[in-house]
């Protein structure tokens, strides 16, 4: 098996963010209180309510970086509740300059986590659980994945 890669050089970044799609999980962190959302602090969707997500890191598995994402985002571990599939995200900012936006292929997962206290990494400013039926403004992204979770029709 190939050894994981968690960093990359900056300027091998750009090159990667400029000609290749990034593949990335994205959890929807579901729980009695409804769905979290956190509002992020980088590019893309900078100031946005998004759910937490991450890059996908040589050598890793799917599985294994839902449950990274989730410790290192949120503190949290969690239990995988459903694979919502693969997500083309295209976005016109990037977190590096001069690279004509960014393209991910999203991995979606519904999850639950193991605690109710969150602690957030520097990656967002807020984070909050919101009823289904009162959801703030969220990125059009984000309709797609709740749009495709069965959870959302049994109403957590």
């Amino acid at each position: 098996m190939t050894e994981r890669v968690e960093w990359i050089p900056d300027e091998v970044w750009s090159d990667i963010v400029e000609h290749v799609p990034i593949p990335s999980v994205d959890l929807l962190v579901v729980a009695d209180d409804g769905l979290l959302l956190a509002k992020r602090q980088n590019e893309p969707a900078k100031g946005e309510w998004f759910v937490p997500g991450g890059r996908i890191q040589k050598g890793e598995s799917l599985e294994a970086a839902v449950h990274r994402v989730a410790r290192e985002e949120l503190g949290v571990d969690i239990v995988i509740e459903e694979e919502l599939g693969a997500y083309d995200h295209h976005y016109e900012t990037a977190d590096v300059p001069d690279v004509g936006g960014k393209h991910y292929v999203a991995h979606g997962y519904v999850v639950r986590p193991d605690s109710d206290i969150i602690s957030l990494d520097e990656q967002h400013s807020d984070a909050r659980y919101f009823d289904l039926d009162t959801l703030p403004s969220v990125h059009p992204y984000v309709e797609a994945y709740l749009d495709g979770a069965t959870f959302r029709y049994n109403q957590l």
